[in-house]
This record gives C-alpha cells, structure tokens and sequence, in this order.
C-alpha cells in the first residue's frame, strides 16, 4: 500500500513511492554483492571504479533527479543532501537512503498533470525527457542496477 499522500497526478505519487521501494531493494542487492565480494565488469565509466563509487552513483542520481524536476517545475529546492563523501558512502548508506525516500514524498505532489508532459528539458547528460519520463527514468535507474547486481552475484557465485 502506498503511504504518500494524495498527489494531483496519481501517477506521480505511484512513481514516486515505487522509486523509493526500488531504491531499497536497489541498495539491498549492493550489500550482497558486496558481501559477495563481487567483481564489476571492466568499464571506462567512472561509477563502476569500485563498489563504494557504484552506491554513491546510484544515491547521487537519485538526488539528481528530483533536483532536476523540480528545477524544471519551477518548484521549492527539494532540500536533498548531497550523498556521502565516497569513504563514508557504505556506513551512512541507510541513513542517507531514509533521507531521500523522505524528501521524495513531497515535491511532486501538488503538480498538475499537464506538467509533467511538456515541455521537454534537457537532462545534466544531454538527453530531452519531459518530467513524467524523467520520473519514470529515476525508477527504472534503480532497477537496472538492482538487476545487474543480481545477475553479477549469481555469475560469479557459478564460476
């Protein structure tokens, strides 16, 4: 059931509440694989450096995206912090994750519609989305990388 209150757009409030249980999930799978002591695959981009940078990427984006939002909505700053320096990422992961599922609950909600589809802006990597794509990108963000995470455990854990 979703706790948030009532949004204008109930399809925001439902990307919204989802967004937070899949970042959950999202960062549960990164304590199994590093628990597993899993290997990353070989890349240039600077998010997969290390396990440490992967979590503060994923935490970071989620912050992001709000941020952008709003920006684009001519909204009040949603008041994220920013995510753990990377030598602390690990220890205040949890703390961090229940500050952002907080300051997600609310920015969104007393937007129309309307607004979430036009105009289109362009995002900090160059790419046009209108907010409701933007919304359903900060989702499936977290699951792409709860699924590879998923995947690289089992892989490595069958040699």
């Amino acid at each position: 059931m979703n706790p948030l209150p009532e949004y204008k757009y109930g399809a925001a409030r439902t990307m919204a509440y989802l967004h937070g249980q899949y970042l959950q999930d999202c960062v549960a799978a990164w304590r199994k694989a590093k628990a597993a002591n899993i290997t990353l695959p070989e890349t240039d981009d600077p998010s997969y450096v290390s396990m440490e940078t992967l979590l503060r990427h994923m935490l970071s984006a989620a912050r992001s995206y709000m941020v952008w939002m709003c920006k684009n909505l001519e909204l009040s700053d949603p008041e994220i912090k920013p995510a753990p320096a990377l030598e602390a990422i690990e220890a205040e992961a949890d703390n961090y994750l229940t500050h952002l599922i907080e300051r997600w609950r609310m920015p969104l909600a007393e937007v129309e519609e309307e607004r979430f589809n036009r105009p289109e802006y362009l995002s900090n990597w160059g790419v046009r989305y209108c907010v409701d794509a933007m919304l359903e990108h900060a989702v499936m963000h977290t699951i792409l990388h709860r699924e590879q995470l998923e995947a690289l455990v089992e892989e490595q854990a069958a040699g």
